[in-house]
């Protein structure tokens, strides 16, 4: 999936959210985390920049991207939450709510 400059940093921030949603960061995500930066050609100095917006600003652009995208932001979360091998509730309230908030359909 391709996705601009503004569609990746919001994504990073849910992302980065996700990833530390529990508290910790496990070896296991920071590995997967390197992974997400190679498929979605992105460096550190990228997640720093998700950092500083807002939630708010996130949110608005993720709610105005395509399904197609929105379908495959969730499964990134989902994989960023199941990297550590412990999908807990915290990141499962997480998603959910970003999710529905985004517009994801999630009947498919």
């Amino acid at each position: 999936m391709e996705y601009n400059l503004v569609e990746k940093l919001a994504i990073i921030k849910a992302i980065d959210e996700v990833l530390l949603a529990d508290g910790h960061i496990r070896e296991s995500e920071v590995d997967f985390l390197e992974e997400l930066m190679r498929l979605l050609k992105f460096d550190y100095n990228l997640i720093q920049e998700a950092r500083e917006i807002t939630a708010i600003e996130a949110m608005a652009i993720l709610k105005v991207m395509t399904g197609k995208k929105k379908n495959g932001m969730a499964v990134l979360l989902r994989e960023m939450a199941h990297s550590d091998g412990d999908f807990n509730n915290k990141e499962y309230d997480l998603i959910l709510n970003l999710l529905l908030e985004a517009g994801v359909d999630l009947q498919n």
